[in-house]
């Protein structure tokens, strides 16, 4: 019998490459595991061939390690169709891990299968010696050999199948479990070849027309090392693009879900806002039509709160307001909704069994706003005004129940606040009223239904026009002229209040413009801003755009914002205020005396002129105290550098007591009531003609 020996140092390079064919496998199972759709047949096809290739190669190279005393090549066909059974036996492995389980006799059958083709592979690639006499094989050893290919891919499967999770603990085991895979494939393979038995005299009859020459193990192992690590170097760029991937869509998914919070929510309570609460009413009248029920909307508003915010600042009123979110949130129900839609007011939804039920939800919710807030080392009492409608019988929509919870907070208010009021029929007037002017002003621009009246201003001392004052007028289909009082208020709460106020810059600006070229250059239009448009970020965008749409010099606009505006966030509104006057616009502290103003942010203020609140001008005559605080105020301006223009001069008095005291100018009923642009004219052409005779 031939005795034959193995080289040391290609048995070693077998079990390296079988134990980094095991980590690929392993590796390729976490790919295919995660991958979908097409990428899956992609993987598993790659990968077959990448561990075919690795396993066959073990095997090969190990053959090549085998040395008998006489001469030895292999067969091409059938060293080629081992290396297919190698590829189309990893394929069927990688297959059957990659199902979403492996129950017991599936593991057993694939272990059967999968052992027989390994094994195939092995006897496949002895066959391709073509030994003359045929190899003996020793049935102990042969059995043994068959029932450690059986076993070893019995367990390389369920290794593989519970490994295929990308996670660090599992590429962590990964490594320890490739050694014993590489183990439990080069000790089939080396107990198949113990197995074979060589006759005395035998030879190769591959020899001349087989694969044989030197350097033959190493082209085997260079390319099957190039496979595997191709396959490994693929598999890891991809799992780091997947990584990188997942990453992108976790942050994609934080910001959709941060910009969905900003969306719906309030940004200083986190209560649901406006937008949220109308889905919220929408879905509660959906549930209370399809399966009966009712539930109560409660319109509560702060009463004392503009108090608390003048005397220690918004810095406080913000706290406070949270603290009165906190404590009316943790009385809520999971089924309940309470929601802030702006400044001190808060809805509250509340899912009721009956109806009576809203009185004491009610009173509940008074009570506990009653309570002391203890807010920065301050005790503040305040209390809530409270109006609530019921569905279903309040209201058909969602805005008509807002709208008559409002007027029956309202009516709570006008019964002394710190209650609550039901709403009812003799309400529902006014609530519908509301309901129908709101929508009639949503149309009044587009049908151009505004107008713009001009009361003129005067200089106090030579008694002739200097500008005026444009004051908005909704001329309406039904009710006729109406004054801003009737709309303003609906107006800021809806944010109508913005395109309404960049019409009124145009306007204004284009009149003006008119009069410019009939010479009145020395004029100034003045233009009243509310507090949302003031807050606005495009207000400097709209005063530049209408300025240059109708060609005005800056200085021809005088905007007028109420001290009050412009104090309430001193720093915020001192940015917007120079921006304005870097452009050349003129500005106005309107309503001055009124308010509560640091003469710090007064100095700073990059005002032109000081409007005296017509309140004191309208006292002159009777009241000391008007007088010298009218008195202060001029002085003050005059002190700063500031015009001076008093408002609401209505008697001769009043006029002669300005002037003296140095007001620049005067605007009044006495001197000018507010009519349209032609009138306008006409009046100050027949002043013109009275000065000129």
């Amino acid at each position: 019998m031939l005795i034959g020996s193995y080289s040391s140092a290609l048995v070693f390079m077998s079990l390296c490459v079988a134990i980094l064919a095991s980590y690929t496998a392993l590796d390729l199972t976490g790919r295919i595991a995660t991958a979908r759709g097409r990428a899956v047949y992609l993987w598993m096809a790659g990968g077959a061939m990448a561990m075919g290739v690795g396993v066959w190669s073990m095997h090969f190279i190990g053959m090549l390690a085998f040395k008998l005393p006489v001469a030895l090549a292999y067969d091409g066909p059938l060293t080629l169709l081992s290396l297919l059974i190698a590829i189309l036996s990893s394929g069927f492995a990688l297959w059957l891990v990659s199902q979403p389980s492996l129950p017991a006799l599936q593991l057993a059958l694939g272990a059967l299968i999968m052992g027989a083709g390994i094994s195939a592979m092995h006897y496949c690639g002895m066959a391709a010696l073509k030994m003359q006499p045929g190899i003996d094989y020793d049935p102990t050893l042969f059995s043994a050999s068959l029932v450690i290919a059986v076993v070893a891919s019995a367990a390389a499967l369920w290794i593989a199948f519970h490994l295929r999770r990308n996670t660090p603990y599992v590429r962590l085991a990964r490594s320890g479990a490739s050694v014993v895979m590489g183990l439990a494939i080069v000790g089939m393979h080396y107990t198949g070849m113990a197995a074979a038995n060589f006759s005395e005299g035998s030879f190769c009859g591959a020899v001349g027309s087989g694969l044989s020459g030197k350097g033959l193990d190493n082209l085997v192992l260079v390319t099957s090392l190039a496979v595997l690590s191709i396959a490994l170097l693929t598999s890891l760029l991809d799992a780091r693009l997947e990584a990188r991937t997942a990453m992108l869509a976790d942050s994609l998914s934080q910001a959709n879900q941060e910009l969905t919070q900003l969306a719906l929510h309030d940004t200083l309570t986190g209560l649901p806002n406006r937008v949220l609460l109308a889905d919220r009413i929408d879905q509660a009248m959906h549930k209370a039509t399809a399966e009966g029920g009712c539930f109560a909307l409660m319109f509560i508003d702060l009463d004392g709160f503009k108090p608390v915010n003048d005397a220690f600042g918004h810095h406080m009123g913000d706290q406070l307001l949270r603290e009165v979110a906190l404590r009316l949130r943790d009385d809520l129900r999971s089924q309940d909704t309470l929601a802030r839609i702006g400044g001190d007011e808060f809805v509250l939804l509340v899912q009721l069994a009956e109806p009576d039920d809203a009185l004491q939800v009610a009173s509940r919710q008074v009570g506990m706003i009653s309570q002391p807030f203890r807010v920065s080392g301050h005790d503040l009492l305040i209390s809530a005004s409270l109006g609530i409608v019921l569905y279903p019988g309040n209201g058909q929509t969602a805005e008509e129940l807002l709208m008559n919870a409002d007027a029956a907070m309202y009516h709570a208010k006008g019964a002394g606040k710190n209650g609550h009021s039901f709403f009812d029929a003799s309400m529902n007037s006014n609530a519908r009223k509301q309901l129908q002017l709101l929508q009639d002003l949503r149309q009044a621009l587009e049908q151009q239904q505004f107008r713009l009246f001009y009361q003129p201003k005067f200089d106090a001392l030579k008694g002739t026009p200097v500008g005026a004052e444009a004051l908005l007028r909704w001329e309406h289909p039904e009710e006729g002229l109406l004054l801003p009082d009737r709309f303003i208020a609906l107006a800021e709460k809806t944010g109508l209040i913005i395109p309404i106020g960049d019409w009124v810059l145009d306007e204004a600006c284009r009149q003006m413009r008119l009069w410019y070229e009939q010479g009145y250059q020395h004029w100034r239009i003045a233009v009243n801003l509310s507090a949302l448009q003031f807050c606005h970020v495009g207000l400097v965008d709209s005063v530049a755009g209408a300025l240059a749409r109708h060609n005005l010099p800056a200085n021809s606009l005088t905007l007028e914002i109420t001290e009050t505006t412009a104090m309430s966030d001193a720093d915020a509104s001192m940015e917007v205020l120079q921006k304005l006057s870097d452009m050349g616009v003129d500005l106005s502290i309107d309503d001055f005396g009124t308010g509560y103003s640091s003469l710090m942010y007064l100095k700073r203020l990059p005002a032109n002129e000081l409007k005296i609140d017509r309140g004191f001008v309208r006292d002159l005559e009777h009241d000391s105290d008007d007088a010298a605080i009218v008195s202060a105020i001029v002085a003050l301006g005059q002190a700063l550098g500031l015009r001076i223009v008093a408002e609401g001069v209505e008697t001769d008095m009043q006029q002669s007591f300005l002037t003296r005291l140095g007001c620049d100018s005067l605007q009044g009923y006495l001197l000018g009531h507010p009519l349209p642009a032609e009138k306008f004219m006409a009046d100050i052409g027949r002043l013109e003609r009275q000065a000129a005779s």
